[in-house]
């Protein structure tokens, strides 16, 4: 079953013109208007947050908006800019979310999601996610997520707030006690059934369909149905010419494994000799099968470095063949390298002593499309001397930045996520605990090693100016040893609550 994402931009005008003015736009508080021509007449096509909080609305008069709110700011709209920038944004979230993504102007994306949830951690993280990139950009956004464009469509402006995960099967009751307009339809049909005294979309499904498509013609009833899943309403994928991407059309349609599995091999080798034109290579490819009923099917892989071989590159796709419904059957294959990044060959090995190095690529490669290429990573050191700071998570095949651990002092092999209090028996200011009590279990010390004084990292917060901590590597009776901290230098206050902590634990 397919599942279908709509975003939702309810303020893409407005929230785009504010941060394309930067410090030249309005403040947030005053109310902002785009104005644009609707045969003779001027009206208002798009209001901002405080606009519409003053009951102002988009189809109003100019003239009636102006004389509504004193101090009004009124800018000419420029609706060919707004779709050129949601075709952009289409791109960027082809690249990171889903192989089939198309612009829906005004003002929203439709994404197919379509077993490709699982790599951002299910629906409802991804949905936040989604939403969360664009309130840390000052666009406002809602999402939602059903079977089928029309439901995902009209939830997100209904009932999405600001995400809203339909469970599979449910459009029908997602929908049903939503108004007309959440169907896409024509707004004068909206208005001429609000007439005849319907106003939500479940009065209307009771209804037989002769009259009212004979009143309102066909759009009202296919819309229906494509909301419902009773009928296909295929995504028409957005694609740029700057994309590498190949072609194959078949004659007759073909559904079976093997032979989708051997155009597949043959689409990356011309992919690949494509690329090499370029100095390009692949870090995310998408195969789409057009299928002969207008849907698509996709598969994505991705891979942690660029690269365009052949064998590693078909291995990865058509490891998810199975996952590929032909339906009646597929009648083009196209494959698209929707991320790459330059590739310079490089020399394996430079003597014939010289052993070559590990290459875990290819590993990475197949666990990051099974999981989610976010779940991988790995540490690195930071220059920081706030020990939980001194640690970060970066991609499995980022190169080293030179960066590396103090060696000074030794450091735990095991550090805590989060410092942990503990009861201690102590001697201020410089004694390390007689004993200690963690998690319930009292250690008496039998060696300790240290202060290490740690100082605040003042230029980050003016809370730590004075703030410290003094370390102590301590090992118990039983041998196991601990790094152990008091906050504050054990005579003045204002460096610290003078509490222990317990913050690793030595191999």
């Amino acid at each position: 079953m397919p599942r279908v994402v709509s975003l939702f931009l309810p303020m893409w005008s407005t929230d785009r013109l504010r941060r394309r003015l930067g410090d030249a736009a309005p403040p947030p508080e005053t109310p902002l208007v785009l104005i644009g021509r609707q045969q003779r007449r001027r009206v208002v096509l798009a209001v901002d947050q405080a606009a519409r909080a003053a009951g102002l609305r988009i189809g109003m008069p100019a003239t009636k908006a102006q004389a509504l709110v004193t101090g009004l700011v009124v800018m000419d709209a420029d609706p060919a800019a707004d779709t050129e920038a949601l075709e952009r944004l289409a791109l960027w979230a082809l690249q990171r979310y889903a192989p089939i993504v198309a612009a829906d102007p005004p003002d929203s994306l439709v994404i197919d999601t379509t077993g490709a949830d699982h790599l951002h951690g299910g629906e409802e993280l991804m949905l936040s996610g989604m939403v969360n990139r664009f309130f840390a950009s000052g666009i406002a956004a809602r999402a939602a997520v059903a079977d089928t464009w029309g439901a995902a469509h009209a939830s997100a402006r209904f009932r999405a707030n600001p995400t809203l995960v339909v469970p599979p099967g449910r459009q029908a009751d997602a929908i049903r006690d939503l108004p007309i307009a959440a169907l896409r339809v024509d707004p004068a049909i909206v208005d001429g059934l609000r007439v005849l005294g319907f106003n939500t979309v479940g009065e209307l499904t009771s209804q037989p369909r002769a009259p009212l498509a004979l009143r309102f013609g066909p759009e009202l009833g296919r819309r229906l149905d494509q909301a419902m899943g009773r009928i296909a309403e295929p995504i028409d994928p957005v694609r740029t010419p700057e994309l590498v991407e190949v072609r194959r059309a078949f004659g007759e349609p073909i559904a079976a494994a093997e032979t989708i599995a051997r155009y597949t091999a043959k689409l990356v080798d011309q992919l690949c000799h494509a690329l090499e034109e370029k100095g390009l290579g692949a870090r995310r490819v998408d195969l789409l099968f057009h299928r002969v009923d207008s849907s698509y099917q996709a598969i994505r892989a991705g891979t942690a470095t660029p690269v365009r071989d052949v064998k590693r590159l078909t291995r990865l796709i058509t490891d998810r063949i199975e996952t590929i419904d032909p339906g009646f059957g597929i009648e083009i294959m196209s494959l698209t390298a929707t991320h790459a990044e330059p590739l310079v060959a490089r020399q394996v090995i430079s003597s014939l002593v010289e052993e070559p190095e590990a290459d875990v690529s290819g590993l990475i490669d197949i666990l990051g499309n099974r999981i989610g290429e976010r779940r991988l990573y790995r540490f690195a050191p930071v220059a920081s001397d706030v020990p939980e700071r001194s640690v970060t998570r970066v991609a499995p095949m980022m190169p080293d930045n030179g960066e590396t651990w103090p060696d000074h002092w030794p450091r735990p092999a095991r550090l805590l996520k989060h410092p942990e209090p503990i009861e201690t028996m102590a001697l201020l200011p410089d004694h390390p605990p007689v004993s200690f009590t963690w998690r319930g279990t009292r250690r008496r010390v039998k060696r300790a090693d240290g202060p290490e004084r740690v100082f605040g990292e003042w230029w980050k917060r003016d809370a730590e100016l004075v703030a410290v901590r003094d370390y102590f590597q301590v090992e118990d009776e039983a041998g196991e040893r601990y790094w152990i901290f008091r906050a504050g230098d054990g005579e003045h206050s204002e460096t610290g609550s003078h509490k222990w902590f317990l913050h690793g634990i030595f191999g």
